[in-house]
């Protein structure tokens, strides 16, 4: 039961690592100046999903997922 908790303590450190890099890599909400003038009904705003902005809200959604189950899991004592 112990090398359980270790190999689950190892994937929670690196989902950790991974969420907060790719956090780092997202854009910021703000929409600034843009959206006065009607930037955002460009390509990218529209196909949004299908952009590399749209899958890393994707990766970040799983992996926050991902690390709340872990964080609970591991928090049972067994």
């Amino acid at each position: 039961m112990e090398a359980l908790r270790t190999v689950l303590t190892v994937i929670l450190i690196l989902v950790s690592i991974v969420f907060t890099v790719i956090v780092l890599m997202q854009e910021g909400k703000s929409a600034g100046l843009g959206a006065i003038s009607g930037a955002a009904e460009t390509y990218w705003g529209r196909n949004k999903g299908r952009s590399m902005e749209g899958a890393l809200v994707r990766i970040t959604k799983v992996l926050g997922v991902v690390f709340m189950l872990l964080a609970v899991v591991l928090n049972i004592n067994f």
